[in-house]
């Protein structure tokens, strides 16, 4: 074989191998983005849970607020929402269940709870004593009662969509 057939077949080679390598690449890459995505670790999301979850699907909200000013004995960061989807009504509305929850380090007690909740309203009828709109952006929790330390309240709502629920003001009891 002369020198020119043999440096030929070399290119030939060097021009196949490159596109089946580059190839190769993005098949690797497409694993390791299937592979994470089945983690529910997934960079571009802003979920706050892992899609593995069971009780609190991928499209859970946790809301807190971490910051308590010195000498404070309770915050309204003390309080924190977690809401998650459920079982949809039988005629196919989404359901959603929320819990609030006095996480209250120093063993207080939080009354006169306030959330922001927009527009908020349910298809599914909510206890008032529970939880209710008064006004826009204004919802009450327990009916103004104080919620014990480690107490926990919830419900359930169905709507098309779900509604951000945060901490607007707390009362210290």
């Amino acid at each position: 074989m002369s020198l020119m057939e043999t440096c030929s077949i070399r290119l030939i080679v060097i021009f196949l191998a490159l596109p089946l390598s580059f190839f190769g690449v993005l098949l690797f890459l497409a694993d390791m983005d299937a592979w994470t995505g089945s983690m529910g670790f997934k960079e571009e999301s802003n979920d706050l849970f892992p899609t593995h979850r069971k009780l609190l699907h991928h499209r859970a909200t946790v809301t807190a607020e971490p910051n308590r000013m010195w000498g404070d004995k309770c915050s309204k960061s003390d309080i924190v929402i977690h809401q998650g989807p459920t079982a949809p009504l039988p005629s196919g509305i989404p359901t959603y269940t929320v819990e609030i929850m006095n996480l209250c380090v120093s063993g207080c007690n939080i009354a006169g709870i306030h959330l922001n909740c927009g527009w908020f309203s349910s298809a599914r009828l909510i206890n008032p004593k529970v939880f209710k709109r008064l006004r826009y952006n204004d919802c009450l929790v327990n009916d103004g009662k104080a919620l014990k330390n480690g107490g926990t309240i919830s419900f359930q709502y169905a709507n098309t969509f779900l509604y951000p629920l945060s901490v607007s003001s707390v009362v210290c009891a």
